[in-house]
């Protein structure tokens, strides 16, 4: 048996047992989205949008909308970027774009 924490509605949950219901859980959009600006794998706000829709989040554009939102994802993408072996690791491009993508 493993460890058990407090009653829960007359119970008690093994560790283990909460620990299999961690497993469903997910980031919000904008958790994900600072993820992955964090991670090196997107350039631009743009590709982070992109990434965020594929993997089935919804609501992707107004939950990552505004200058500072956008501005400080921007900034950790170009602080972290790293071009896939064998691309230039060039700077992000300055453009409007990615507030829209």
């Amino acid at each position: 048996m493993g460890d058990t924490v407090g009653p829960r509605r007359g119970r008690k949950v093994t560790v283990q047992a909460l620990s299999r219901g961690m497993s469903t859980f997910r980031l919000t959009t904008i958790e994900r989205a600072y993820e992955l600006a964090r991670s090196g794998a997107c350039r631009t706000v743009g590709e982070i949008k992109a990434r965020l829709q594929a993997e089935g989040y919804e609501g992707v554009k107004d939950r990552l909308y505004g200058a500072s939102m956008t501005g400080a994802l921007r900034k950790l993408c170009a602080e972290n970027y790293v071009a896939p072996e064998g691309e230039e690791d060039a700077p992000a491009p300055k453009s409007n774009d990615d507030d829209d993508e």
